[in-house]
């Protein structure tokens, strides 16, 4: 029996490796975030970084992931979508192990904004691809593709616990996830077919988004901010303020990412029933709810399952928004994305700087902000549906 999360059926010159090819794809981009994340908490005890110093060094993953879209965008129209995720996914994976050995904290900025800039490449090349994937199969497949992403994080977060727990270094462990996702990637290659420049070649490849895209620009960048800075502080949250040990805290993060996962099996059949603007103005709120729960939980448990019903609520923001944009095309998709990563770049440090002003609880109250925005940009964009 096929599997829940296989995609709909490839062409038959496609096959079975085929069909698997773009979901491997999402899984190798969310087991590498999630390991990044998931041992953040070590990598600065190691630094001895404060929160706001940590905030300033996250800041480096931003200002890559947005001063790589213009990159990201330009790779895809000459080379098309599967050489660009190629050469920027083995950029991912080398930037990865180096960031466990950066002596100081300007050097592991730059380390991050390295890892930043090929991960926001690879993510909108895998998306460029999940679109053409999608039109081709003539329905909503976006959520299923980002729950292949879902696992990854949900995967990479309990690995991260196994290895902690083990008492397996960030280097060892980051080194070993590289070299296992590298293997991945180049078999996803080898199978997907060989695919044009896209036809904008030569001409415009970026522009920020204008017009109707502007909403989506503007749910990507709050969603961004909350998504991201939760995958950055969730274990940092459960380990400083409720004291989780380094193997304990990353579950709270799988928690998230779990949710998330399950969530994103449902969302292309919720997408059909409801429409995207209800399911993203809806799903915002209840992320709003559960990062509240959280800021309020007294112990670990409570606290897991508000990051829990935080990533019900978040898991349907990014799929609608990259199918949404996706329609516009690869310059409208990467100007949206750039929006999102702008996000990134300024979550984390406000995260950082809050925290450090105010504590960790206040840092998450601006999170479930950030929520809220999300749900009200969404019922003004019309090309969510």
């Amino acid at each position: 029996m096929q599997s829940e999360l296989a995609l709909p059926a490839a062409p038959a010159a496609g096959g079975r490796l085929r069909q698997a090819a773009i979901p491997v794809l999402f899984l190798l981009l969310g087991v590498v975030y999630a390991s990044w994340a998931a041992r953040l908490p070590a990598i600065r005890e190691a630094r001895a970084l404060d929160p706001a110093t940590l905030g300033t060094v996250l800041l480096g993953g931003g200002i890559g992931a947005v001063c790589s879209f213009p990159l990201a965008a330009w790779l895809i129209g000459h080379f098309g979508a599967r050489r660009a995720a190629l050469l920027s996914g083995c950029g991912l994976l080398l930037a990865l192990p180096p960031l466990a050995w950066l002596p100081t904290w300007p050097v592991l900025m730059a380390g991050v904004l390295l890892l930043g800039a090929n991960s926001s490449c690879f993510d909108v090349a895998i998306n460029a691809l999940g679109a053409e994937e999608e039109r081709a199969a003539g329905r909503s497949i976006m959520s299923m593709l980002h729950a292949w992403f879902c696992v990854g994080t949900f995967g990479g977060a309990l690995l991260a616990s196994a290895a902690a727990g083990a008492g397996l270094t960030p280097g060892w462990h980051f080194l070993l996830i590289s070299l296992a996702m590298a293997a991945l990637l180049l078999a996803a290659y080898r199978v997907l077919p060989c695919d044009a420049p896209d036809p904008e070649a030569g001409r415009k490849h970026f522009a920020l988004p204008h017009g109707a895209l502007v909403w989506l620009g503007l749910i990507a960048f709050l969603g961004a901010v909350s998504e991201g800075s939760l995958t950055d502080w969730i274990a940092i949250y459960l380990r400083d303020h409720l004291h989780a040990s380094e193997a304990v805290a990353p579950l709270g993060y799988a928690a998230f990412a779990g949710a998330m996962l399950a969530a994103r099996l449902v969302g292309d059949r919720l997408k059909e029933a409801f429409g995207a603007r209800r399911l993203v103005a809806a799903s915002s709120l209840l992320a709003a709810v559960g990062v509240g729960s959280a800021v309020l939980a007294p112990s670990i448990g409570p606290a897991a399952f508000g990051f829990a019903l935080a990533g019900l609520g978040v898991a349907a923001v990014f799929p609608c928004l990259f199918s949404a944009a996706g329609r516009e095309g690869p310059a409208a998709l990467a100007g949206v994305a750039t929006l999102g990563y702008s996000g990134s770049l300024l979550g984390p440090p406000i995260m950082g700087y809050v925290v450090h002003g105010l504590g960790l609880q206040a840092g998450l109250v601006f999170l479930a902000i950030a929520c809220l925005g999300v749900a009200v940009a969404a019922s003004s964009a019309r090309l969510l549906r």
